[in-house]
């Protein structure tokens, strides 16, 4: 793990063993080596045979990260709050994390940092395929606006920079067939910014 400085996980790894038993113990290591750890729950009931494992393997992932995304859906599933607000309050209650953005699909996204907190709206594209790949995109986008600007608490105006650059990473991959194959480059990103 030298060398890492964020070490991104989620739950798909954690659904059964030998998987699950890798990835807790290249979190610890990635931790141990002074990395950030960024966490996406990355839900997929199917994939789980009881969701109170599910949730276990979450709140694990809660009680480690630096940095988490989280989808609408999966906040209400986890706290039990249809109200993004009030599960939020719950959730950053209870896990003492420093930046959560939370997607809202074609709605946009939302971050915390401290005591900043940032909207920002999704951008409508009129030519979308398939929405694979957009959260990953999305986190991608953020984690790059962790590392361009260095790992501290950011303000609101900071956040919602973040988040329009994530946003905007996210709506060109929507827009291609092959997910992850077919990330945007920054000066697409930057193109797309320039005309919105």
């Amino acid at each position: 793990m030298t060398g890492c400085r964020i070490f991104h996980f989620g739950t798909l790894s954690m659904t059964a063993d030998p998987c699950r038993t890798a990835t807790r113990a290249a979190v610890e290591q990635a931790k141990a080596a002074g990395a950030l750890l960024s966490f996406d729950p990355n839900l997929r009931e199917s994939l789980w045979e009881d969701l109170e494992d599910a949730r276990a393997a979450v709140a694990w992932g809660l009680e480690r990260c630096d940095i988490l995304k989280i989808s609408d859906n999966e906040l209400q599933w986890f706290t039990g709050k249809e109200d993004f607000d009030e599960g939020m309050a719950l959730l950053r209650e209870k896990y003492s994390i420093p930046l959560i953005v939370l997607s809202l699909g074609k709605a946009g996204s939302r971050a915390y940092c401290g005591d900043a907190r940032a909207e920002v709206p999704g951008f409508r594209m009129e030519n979308t395929i398939e929405t694979t790949g957009a959260g990953d995109t999305f986190m991608g986008g953020i984690l790059h606006g962790v590392l361009t600007r260095g790992w501290r608490t950011y303000d609101a105006g900071e956040l919602a920079e973040m988040l329009r650059f994530a946003n905007a990473a996210a709506a060109i991959v929507i827009t291609r067939r092959g997910a992850l194959r077919v990330m945007p480059t920054r000066e697409q990103i930057d193109a797309l910014l320039s005309r919105n």
